[in-house]
C-alpha cells in the first residue's frame, strides 16, 4: 500500500515556520513527507532539512519523495525524543525550525495490519515503530485491571473506562485477546446501548488511549519540548500540530511557561527567582482548520497548531 498522508494545516506549517531560504529545519515526525516536501521547496541549495521518523514505511516513501532535493536532505530513523543526539551526530549546533505533527498518519490508520483502526480487523499491534517488541496485544492482555483503568480513563478520556477494564480482564482469562475485532467487541459490551449506539465509534477513545501508552506519546512530547526549544537558533520556531486535549494542554503550558517562566509570588515587586523568558508565543491562539480543509480532509477536525518563538 502507498503511503499516503493528507498533510493537516500544509499552508499554515509553513508560514507559521518563517522559513528562510538558508536555514536548517527539521521535521520530528516525517510520515509521507508531505510537510517536509513544502519545507525543502522554500530551501536553497545552502539550506538543511533534517527528517525524523521512527516508522520504515515512512523512513522509505519520504526518502523517495525527498530523493530531488539531492544532499539538502538528511532522513534518520529514530523517535524526535532523541534530537539532541539526531543533530549532535550530524554536528548540527541549532536549527531555525522545527516541525512537529503529532496525527496517526492516515497510511497507518488505513493498514489494517498495523492495528491502529478499530474498522478493520487485525492483529493488536499499534506500533509506531515496530522494531520495538511490545504490542497493543501486550497491553491487553498482562496489565493490571487498575492499570489498564488508568490508561483508558486517562489517556482516552473514556466515562467507561473502569467497565471496559473490568471486561477486559474477564474475557482475557477465557482466552487470550489477539485482534482488534475482538476488543472492539469487548469495548461495546462494556458500554450501555445508548452509548455504544451514540455519535462516534465506541472504541475510539480505547484505542487512542492503548496507542498512546504502548508508543509513550505523551511521555516523549513532555520530556522533549526543552530539548527542541534549546536547539533552535535565536529567531527559530517550533510548530506543533496536536489532535487530543491531553497534547494540547502540554504544549500550551510548556509555551506559556517559556515565555513567562518567571515564579516569583505574585506580590513581589521585583523577579528574584532569575528565570528568563526564552521566547514569545506566536499563537495566542491556536490555529484551526479551515472549512475548506475540513470539507477535504475530514480527519483534520480535532487539530490545533501552536507556534513558539525562540528569543535570547
Amino acid at each position: 500500500m502507498e503511503f499516503k498522508h493528507v498533510s493537516v494545516m500544509l499552508q499554515e506549517c509553513i508560514d507559521g515556520l518563517s522559513i528562510q531560504p538558508d536555514g536548517i529545519y527539521v521535521d520530528g515526525t516525517l510520515g509521507g513527507a508531505g510537510h517536509g516536501y513544502e519545507v525543502c521547496k522554500q530551501l536553497s541549495a545552502e539550506g538543511r532539512f533534517i527528517g525524523i521518523d521512527q516508522d520504515d514505511d515512512a523512513i522509505q516513501a519520504s526518502s523517495e519523495r525527498l530523493s530531488e532535493f539531492g544532499d539538502r536532505i538528511t532522513i534518520v530513523k529514530s523517535n524526535y525524543e532523541h534530537i539532541k543526539s539526531v543533530l549532535a551526530e550530524l554536528n548540527i549546533p541549532g536549527v531555525d525550525g522545527i516541525l512537529l505533527d503529532l496525527g496517526v498518519s492516515s497510511y497507518q490508520l488505513d493498514t489494517a495490519d498495523r492495528g491502529f483502526s478499530y474498522m478493520a480487523d487485525a492483529p493488536l499491534d499499534m506500533r509506531m515503530d515496530r522494531s520495538q517488541p511490545m504490542t497493543a496485544k501486550d497491553i491487553v492482555n498482562t496489565y493490571e485491571e487498575d492499570k489498564l483503568y488508568q490508561v483508558i480513563k486517562i489517556y482516552g478520556e473514556e466515562r467507561f473506562a473502569k467497565s471496559i477494564a473490568r471486561h477486559i480482564v474477564q474475557r482475557r482469562q477465557e482466552k487470550e485477546i489477539e485482534t482488534t475485532a475482538e476488543l472492539v467487541d469487548i469495548i461495546r459490551s462494556s458500554m450501555p446501548a445508548k452509548a455504544k449506539n451514540g455519535k462516534g465509534h465506541p472504541a475510539k477513545r480505547t484505542f487512542q488511549a492503548i496507542r498512546i501508552e504502548l508508543n509513550r506519546e505523551l511521555e516523549v512530547l513532555q520530556e522533549t519540548l526543552t530539548d527542541m526549544v534549546s536547539v533552535l537558533n535565536d529567531g527559530g520556531r517550533l510548530c506543533i500540530i496536536t489532535f487530543h486535549s491531553l497534547e494540547d494542554r502540554i504544549v500550551k503550558n510548556f509555551f506559556r511557561d517559556m515565555e513567562y517562566p518567571c515564579t516569583c509570588p505574585p506580590n513581589f515587586p521585583v523577579c528574584v527567582c532569575g528565570k528568563e523568558p526564552q521566547g514569545k508565543v506566536i499563537t495566542r491562539k491556536p490555529i484551526l482548520p479551515s472549512q475548506e480543509e475540513l470539507t477535504i480532509n475530514s480527519r483534520s477536525k480535532s487539530a490545533k497548531l501552536r507556534i513558539f518563538e525562540k528569543r535570547e
